[in-house]
């Protein structure tokens, strides 16, 4: 990931689900995030893994991509949730925890900030125990470092003790 260069940010979401069509609701993330919030510079594998937090039958697909956006942190959240709402994301908050969903966008990096407010939290606060967020970033960013954990990308997925397997199941192209 680059400085930011005047009203440019770079930003790093994880993309995936485990509902529906799910190579095919990556693909259309992807397509709305262009467009809604800025241009994707850089792309991962997509990646089959297992639920994480709960059970569940479907696995996952999940992708990382490094956009660059003139969004701020609160208003590119916003532009998130309206992308995994667009493409069939039910939030139930009566259910506690992690469950199946369309479509999930998360912001794991922006720019080299921190930003913990009862709405947002960057860096990601959990992305450095998963696996499945880790590979793909460290496809597309692995000499980023930590901003909290002063780590690069790459070292945070040599660490990591999170075991559960990872496959490719869609080859893109790292940059765009």
């Amino acid at each position: 990931m680059v400085e930011r260069k005047g009203d440019l940010h770079h930003v790093a979401l994880l993309i995936g689900g485990n509902e529906g069509n799910r190579l095919r609701l990556i693909e259309m993330a992807r397509s709305l995030l262009q467009r809604h919030v800025g241009t994707i510079e850089k792309i991962s594998a997509v990646y089959e893994t297992e639920p994480w937090g709960f059970q569940s039958e479907q696995t996952f697909l999940n992708q990382a991509l490094l956009l660059c956006t003139t969004l701020e942190p609160h208003a590119l959240l916003k532009s998130c949730q309206t992308v995994e709402t667009e493409l069939g994301r039910q939030r139930h908050p009566e259910i506690e925890g992690y469950s199946s969903r369309t479509m999930d966008v998360d912001i794991i990096f922006y720019d080299q900030q921190i930003i913990d407010d009862d709405l947002l939290q960057v860096p990601h606060p959990r992305m450095h125990l998963r696996r499945f967020v880790l590979q793909p970033l460290s496809e597309i960013m692995p000499q980023y470092i930590h901003p909290v954990l002063g780590k690069t990308v790459a070292t945070l997925l040599s660490e990591v003790d999170d075991i559960d397997p990872l496959r490719v199941v869609h080859f893109t192209t790292a940059s765009k």
